[in-house]
């Protein structure tokens, strides 16, 4: 029996490596009518424990989840991955009370991680 090597390669998530959906499976759903609608299986968020911390931030007036994700990630489309790291229901939240710290990490496979940005305000 052959085997085709190419059925060991993961199928190709029509998101980008930077989205919080890539390598999220997408399923189908039929309906009554038969149409098959696709959609995404829930995305799971990393535990605590598979998380490396790069910084601690205090919450200052003006301060926004893409702002800091720019900040101390180098993207501000990298938002999700602070909310994925405190416990919120709505991102809006990580920022809303200044004075509160918030984490900023990320997953330990991610490249990088671990390294630290080298900012941080205590």
């Amino acid at each position: 029996m052959t085997v085709d090597p190419l059925s060991a390669l993961p199928a190709p998530s029509p998101y980008p490596l930077t989205s919080r959906y890539h390598g999220v499976p997408v399923a189908l759903h039929t309906e009554p009518d038969g149409r098959q609608v696709p959609y995404l299986r829930r995305r799971l968020l990393p535990s605590a424990e598979g998380l490396t911390p790069l910084a601690e931030h205090t919450v200052s007036a003006g301060d926004r989840p893409d702002l800091l994700a720019y900040r101390y990630l180098g993207s501000a489309d990298q938002w999700w991955r602070i909310a994925d790291a405190n416990p919120v229901v709505d991102p809006r939240e990580l920022t809303v009370t200044p004075g509160r710290r918030i984490t900023i990490a990320l997953p330990g496979a991610v490249p990088g991680a671990g390294a630290g940005p080298g900012v941080g305000n205590g």
